[in-house]
């Protein structure tokens, strides 16, 4: 019998965790009833510091006796260290990890215990069409699952952090220590057998999204500057192109001085390489920059987070 975890990171999610428990709690109860999971299985609540009533929600589940097993980190560490608390918290033979906003279609994690079941060690929920976001959101995600498959890095396309994973899969992760967290790009990684459930995916069904304009930017960035080297690279392509372009204008800034009475001395030997090349050197800097930044954050090694308190059995 298969003793099933789902881990759900919660951020102010006291609006929309009422039926976000009532649902996961009667599809665990379905599932014992079917002979399909242990009847030991659990939902694991992760309080990412929430500043509302999250925990005093997750509290009250844990007091009912329900399956429900509560962790609060001493502050808030953000999406990706909140789910990567209650992974390697959650026990079980296959954990699922699912975001509390409803989003995400639960009537796929049978399918995925079946291909669990056949074998599979992570199994993907990806999203059969992008309806519930808006335009600007649609596009930008494309875009950047295009950039990143440029860049090299191995990601599943539509696919956030809804995915389940073996208890194999889970004591692999646990050798990744970077502290620059990116599980969508670090689980294909693994290499183990996987495989894919489509769903089609909703709208919020309460309170606001955690992740915002910044956020989605600061995440592309972290995603893009952890698996991929391609952004140095093309600083030395640059760099290359920059000296033939250089090359170029200095032949052209010689013709219109020798054989020309239309230039103004000192004009365009001084402003365009200045204007040009200070451009170059300024972006060169930022990228460079992002890297040595996360070379210093991970040569401290310090800890993704803390488990302030624990409430459930």
């Amino acid at each position: 019998m298969i003793a099933l975890a789902l881990v759900v990171p919660c951020y102010n999610e006291q609006e929309v965790l009422p039926e976000t428990v009532d649902r996961l709690t009667a599809l665990l109860a379905r599932l014992v009833e079917a002979g399909q999971i242990d009847a030991g299985s659990r939902i694991y609540l992760v309080d990412d510091g929430s500043r509302d009533g999250t925990w005093s929600l997750i509290e009250a589940y844990a007091a009912q006796r329900m399956p429900v097993v509560g962790l609060k980190l001493s502050r808030n560490r953000g999406h990706q260290n909140a789910l990567l608390a209650g992974l390697f918290a959650a026990r079980g033979d296959a954990i699922v990890s699912i975001d509390a906003d409803l989003q995400d279609d639960i009537a796929i994690i049978e399918t995925m215990l079946d291909r669990f079941r056949q074998g599979c060690d992570v199994v993907y929920g990806v999203r059969r069409q992008r309806g519930a976001d808006t335009l600007f959101k649609r596009c930008t995600a494309n875009g950047f699952y295009r950039v990143m498959g440029w860049m090299g890095a191995q990601t599943i396309a539509n696919h956030a952090d809804y995915r389940l994973m073996s208890r194999r899969a889970i004591e692999a992760l646990k050798q990744f220590g970077e502290s620059n967290l990116y599980l969508r790009g670090i689980i294909p990684m693994l290499g183990y057998r996987s495989a894919i459930v489509e769903y089609d995916r909703s709208a919020r069904f309460a309170g606001q999204s955690k992740y915002p304009l910044r956020r989605m930017i600061s995440l592309a960035l972290n995603a893009v500057t952890s698996f991929s080297v391609v952004p140095l690279r093309t600083i030395s392509l640059l760099g290359l192109l920059v000296s033939l372009g250089t090359m170029v204008v200095s032949v052209w800034v010689l013709w219109v001085a020798l054989f020309s009475s239309r230039a103004v001395p000192g004009w365009a030997s001084t402003v365009l390489p200045i204007y040009f090349l200070g451009g170059v050197q300024l972006l060169s800097l930022g990228v460079i920059g992002e890297y040595v930044g996360k070379l210093y954050i991970e040569a401290k090694g310090r800890p993704r987070y803390f488990v302030e308190q624990v409430v459930g059995d």
